[in-house]
């Protein structure tokens, strides 16, 4: 239980307004909630939204890659107890009662509300979360590793454990970023030959160890052709969101193969019809996953020992970390640590 009745949190005012760190009541769990006393938050890419307009009211609370000890529990809570090693992720709940829910596409709710956007996010010494939100952390990673996983390292994982790509297949990942350096260790650790495709050769050294068996300098050579030349790509994760990143590379899959973004361009994806018809291919999206989808990540972290490159900031320095972030400054991942 908490021995203050505050807690120090940074709170996004309103819309189009810099992060403000402010004193406020530690919150008390309604039904199906639990409080989380939170040792690590992940800052995510995703997080803008708050910044921009995009939170349900304000002043709003950011924070989706939430990791911490369970502090107190609501009324009706028989999942969880105090003491429990937990995680939130982008997935703040679902309802149980949509079309989605009722058919187990959780992740797909029409009532979900997002962590962070929708509820009041890790940003803070203690957060709430329902029930039906929380992951467990198998174990014993560190906090400041294991928060990233919440939802970039969430996000890679299943979009490629749930894509088309077979034992053999030729991975690549465009973008050694935030996700893309964890996408690179998934899918070399899930056996696949892999590649990365950045523009410039800045990161190519970090490519290597986080994996990659080949490395395309997007800005030198059409990576389309390159990845033709290595026998064409099963599957292709895009990581950089951005469009004239994701656009090159269909012409890079092989038969049947495709290219699934898991970053979201502000423009439009110019996609070649003829090239997916005569490859039988596809351009697809992922969305993150649900709190089992998360403990299934985790889980394959601690086996395989996929670990997020991380820099650590003071709670009081979200805004800086933020920033840095936005500027492609931090490699790879910024964590606050209240």
């Amino acid at each position: 239980m908490s021995d203050s009745e505050t807690m120090r949190a940074v709170q996004v005012p309103e819309a189009d307004e810099a992060f403000e760190v402010v004193e406020r009541p530690v919150p008390e769990p309604r039904p199906n909630e639990v409080r989380i006393e939170v040792a690590a938050c992940g800052v995510c890419g995703g997080d803008v939204h708050v910044c921009e307009g995009g939170a349900s009211d304000y002043p709003r609370i950011p924070g989706h890659e939430v990791v911490g000890t369970v502090d107190a529990v609501g009324e009706g809570v028989t999942a969880w107890e105090v003491g429990d090693r937990v995680g939130v992720g982008w997935h703040g709940g679902h309802c149980f009662d949509c079309e989605a829910c009722r058919r187990g596409e959780f992740v797909h709710c029409t009532n979900a509300p997002v962590t962070g956007m929708d509820r009041d996010g890790g940003y803070a010494e203690y957060t709430l979360a329902r029930s039906e939100a929380v992951a467990a952390i198998p174990g014993d990673p560190a906090d400041e590793a294991a928060a990233p996983l919440l939802c970039a390292g969430l996000t890679t994982f299943n979009a490629l454990r749930h894509s088309g790509a077979r034992m053999g297949d030729l991975v690549a990942v465009v973008g050694v970023g935030g996700l893309g350096h964890l996408a690179l260790q998934y899918a070399r650790r899930a056996g696949f030959e892999t590649v990365a495709v950045s523009r410039g050769t800045d990161k190519r050294e970090a490519a290597a160890s986080f994996g990659a068996d080949h490395f395309v300098d997007a800005e030198a050579e059409d990576p389309a052709a390159a990845l033709e030349e290595l026998g064409g790509a099963g599957v292709v994760l895009a990581t950089a969101p951005a469009s004239d990143a994701v656009a090159p590379v269909v012409g890079g899959i092989d038969a049947g193969g495709e290219v699934i973004s898991v970053g979201v361009p502000e423009q439009p994806v110019p996609v070649d019809v003829g090239t997916l018809v005569g490859t039988r291919g596809g351009v697809a999206w992922w969305a993150s996953g649900t709190p089992r989808d998360a403990e299934d990540a985790l889980a394959f972290s601690a086996r395989r020992d996929v670990t997020p490159t991380v820099e650590t900031f003071d709670l009081a320095d979200a805004e800086r970390a933020f920033r840095r972030l936005q500027e492609g400054e931090v490699r790879f991942r910024a964590v606050l640590e209240p």
